[in-house]
């Protein structure tokens, strides 16, 4: 089978896709993943919507010297993060080169020796934008199957706001969670149960030994008990200069959830509920009970979403005509990768 979609679907080699809206708990999540004995999830890279961005710049890829171009672009510029999956560029290089001519052939190929490097038959990726670019990766990945992470609002605000690297007001913030879940209700209506898995980081943390063999029966493979214990993984793994992920580095604990009563103010607290609308109470989470904020801060809101509005049209639209300037195919057409012979490094 090939990375694309055939009638003689092959699950276990379908690339899998987490994402969620910023400090949701995917990193968690991947962490749980690529715990498992089949699954490689590497830390977060700059690549693959980089590089789908720039498909018309890298020619027509039935040239082998374009094809090369591409693997150049993808493993040795710094901005790519290449570096951080232990790879060599040049075995990588190599097997670009000999492969198929599409982009999505590309990129699989090295999540493909990340995943061989480890010893596991199946690669998978997690950066919480995805979710805005769900239908970039199906192009490249048609039969890929997507986990959305859901967690309180208030809380991802919260955590936002307390990170070094985001540098956006509460408006945004905001406006964040809320896209996120619009976004998955409809990736879920279009892709369905086959291809398109909810769940939420409260009763993940509260019991993964319940939560993940769902997960896991939704992605065609056998739950490992491991895959409750990530933090051993996350020691070795997780850079310590990320202290943000620091949580990670211990046991999985319900600690965290609800901290937003004590990290947000109360105007924080009631303008997010507002914006949020029904979308909190439909996934269990209760209101706080504080009134509603003023007219200005919900105009100031407002002001902020339809901003973000116009933002996301615009390149909606330069994707279209993008698409238009396409040389070759984008879709992911490599061969079935063999059964993974080596001891599983460890990571």
């Amino acid at each position: 089978m090939r990375c694309m979609s055939s009638g003689l679907e092959t699950p276990s080699e379908r690339p899998i896709f987490v994402f969620g809206c910023p400090r949701s708990g995917t990193t968690l999540l991947r962490l749980m993943l690529h715990a498992h004995p089949r699954i490689a999830l590497p830390t977060e890279t700059r690549f693959v919507l980089p590089a789908y961005a720039a498909r018309a710049q890298f020619g027509d890829l039935a040239d082998s010297r374009n094809r090369r171009a591409l693997a150049d672009w993808l493993t040795t510029r710094p901005a790519t993060r290449f570096r951080d999956l232990g790879l060599d560029a040049r075995e990588v290089t190599e097997e670009i080169v000999a492969g198929p001519p599409t982009l999505g052939s590309a990129i699989a190929a090295v999540f493909r020796a990340y995943a061989r490097q480890h010893g596991k038959a199946r690669w998978g990726d997690k950066r919480p934008s995805y979710i805005r670019h769900a239908g970039a990766l199906l192009r490249m990945f048609p039969d890929a199957q997507f986990v959305h992470l859901v967690r309180d609002g208030r809380d991802c605000v919260a955590s936002l706001k307390e990170v070094p690297w985001y540098g956006q007001d509460l408006n945004h913030a905001v406006s964040l969670w809320r896209e996120a879940i619009d976004t998955g209700r409809r990736l879920a209506a279009r892709l369905g149960p086959d291809a398109f898995y909810e769940l939420q980081y409260e009763r993940l943390v509260a019991d993964p030994a319940d939560e993940l063999p769902r997960l896991c029966e939704f992605l065609g493979e056998d739950f490992h008990p491991a895959m409750t214990a990530p933090q051993s993984l996350a020691q070795r793994i997780v850079p310590p200069q990320k202290k943000w992920h620091g949580p990670v580095r211990d046991a999985v604990t319900s600690d965290l959830v609800g901290s937003w009563a004590q990290r947000l103010d109360a105007w924080e607290i009631s303008l997010a509920e507002a914006a949020f609308g029904d979308r909190l109470a439909e996934y269990g989470y209760e209101p706080s009970g504080l009134p509603k904020p003023p007219p200005a801060r919900l105009a100031r809101f407002a002001r902020t979403a339809a901003h973000r509005r116009m933002a996301h049209s615009k390149a909606d639209l330069r994707e279209r005509w993008q698409r238009r300037h396409e040389r070759n195919p984008v879709d992911c057409r490599l061969p079935p990768p063999p059964v993974p012979t080596t001891t599983p490094q460890q990571t």
